[in-house]
């Protein structure tokens, strides 16, 4: 069974930074590509950042230039580097191996990212 693990979250004021993580269990993860998630209440989920196996990223329009996706196949785990941070960016921030843009295991936790001075 594939176990998504979310760290790093926290209180931040605008245009500061975090950097988030996501330990995956359960499969082979040096093959798979994956992907930060990001939720606000009554909104879907929104795929910011995906990195594929080889180390290629894409980022959705709003955070490109600001956020950065990496992996340590070593360690299983991918970061998300979040510099100049703003208010719209609260949200709570998920990890998965994307299918398209949605999540093809089950969700973890989440980790929540709150942007406000």
């Amino acid at each position: 069974q594939v176990q998504l693990v979310e760290s790093g979250g926290g209180l931040v004021q605008p245009g500061g930074s975090l950097r988030l993580s996501c330990t995956v269990s359960g499969t082979i993860f040096r093959i798979y590509a994956m992907a930060w998630f990001r939720q606000t209440p009554g909104r879907q989920r929104e795929l910011v950042a995906r990195i594929t196996a080889a180390g290629i990223t894409a980022y959705a329009d709003s955070v490109k230039g600001r956020f950065t996706i990496s992996r340590d196949n070593a360690k299983s785990t991918v970061y998300l580097q979040m510099n100049s941070l703003k208010p719209e960016d609260t949200a709570v921030y998920y990890c998965n191996n994307p299918i398209g843009n949605v999540g093809r295991y089950s969700w973890g936790q989440g980790t929540q990212v709150t942007v406000s001075s």
